[in-house]
């Protein structure tokens, strides 16, 4: 399973500054204890600095990361507040046959409710369905649904 670590950064600061990011290492940790043989992107591993890119790297390196979401079976988005880079992942996710999965409280937020599969109020919840083994079964109920959805036009 490739899963997508998409998740707020910027938000709506106006600065150069970032939201803490120490959720995306907590994530990584149990998607990694519960699920065998996944593999996590997280996007801010090897671009900790980017806020600082050039136009032309931010760009590059911002274009990138929403195609490649295009590629994942799961895009799992933490969103504890409005996000666009966010709602873009979990857009490019859906309509290219990802789960989007979030995790919010934003849960009458048109873009998070209707492009997420499925959400979780917080990371503990998520923590809990992924230790039960629940996660990975309803993972394989969505991936069903949508093949049939697929399946019948």
């Amino acid at each position: 399973m490739r899963i997508f670590l998409a998740g707020i950064m910027q938000g709506s600061y106006r600065e150069m500054e970032l939201h803490p990011q120490d959720y995306r290492l907590r994530l990584t940790e149990m998607l990694e204890k519960y699920i065998p043989g996944v593999e996590v992107y997280d996007p801010f591993r090897n671009h900790e600095n980017s806020i600082h890119y050039s136009y032309e790297e931010g760009k590059r390196v911002f274009l990138g990361h929403n195609y490649l979401c295009r590629e994942m079976d799961v895009v799992l988005a933490f969103v504890p507040e409005a996000s666009m880079g966010t709602a873009i992942e979990m857009w490019e996710g859906n309509q290219n046959g990802a789960i989007v999965v979030s995790v919010t409280p934003l849960k009458t937020n048109w873009a998070v409710k209707f492009l997420s599969h499925h959400l979780y109020d917080s990371i503990a919840e998520l923590e809990s369905e992924l230790e039960s083994g629940k996660f990975l079964e309803r993972m394989e109920e969505i991936r069903q649904n949508l093949s049939k959805m697929r399946e019948n036009g």
